[in-house]
């Protein structure tokens, strides 16, 4: 379906960027935005080949936008560690939000299972990750009817 609907639209928008940049001057907004667009084409156009990838990254910018809105408020960590720590602490509460777990639950249950388990036994650890099928219910969100 991609290649059926979405590839003559690509080749049409190419074929434009290719005439427009000889166009342009290649200094303007205009020229560097046609640039851009043609020197990222194989990221552009990736999802024509692997059905696996979206077409949007709206999921993915969604998910960001609450550090987005927030980062003037991280510019100001006290030390890198404590922003490292930051930037770990959102990515779990994210990852668990993208694998529809409640993020509340499943950081206590990481913090009452992780101070007992040895860091080197990578299959404990993995009963621990947010996709696991091992987590309990009590982490997990309600299934929408």
């Amino acid at each position: 379906m991609r290649l059926e609907r979405s590839k003559p639209v690509l080749d049409d928008y190419f074929a434009w960027l290719k005439k427009a940049e000889k166009q342009v001057l290649p200094k303007s907004s205009l020229g560097k935005a046609i640039a851009y667009n043609i020197n990222q084409w194989d990221k552009l156009s990736a999802f024509m080949e692997n059905g696996k990838i979206e077409i949007s990254n709206n999921r993915a910018e969604r998910a960001i936008k609450p550090f987005v809105i927030g980062r003037k408020n991280w510019m100001f960590s006290k030390s890198p560690k404590g922003a490292a720590a930051s930037a770990v602490a959102y990515s779990i509460i994210e990852t668990a939000k993208a694998n529809n777990l409640n993020p509340f639950f499943y950081l206590k249950y990481l913090f009452e299972k992780l101070p007992n388990i040895d860091p080197e036994n990578l299959e404990e650890l993995d009963k621990l990750m947010p996709w696991s099928k091992m987590l309990p219910e009590e982490c997990k969100l309600p299934k929408k009817e």
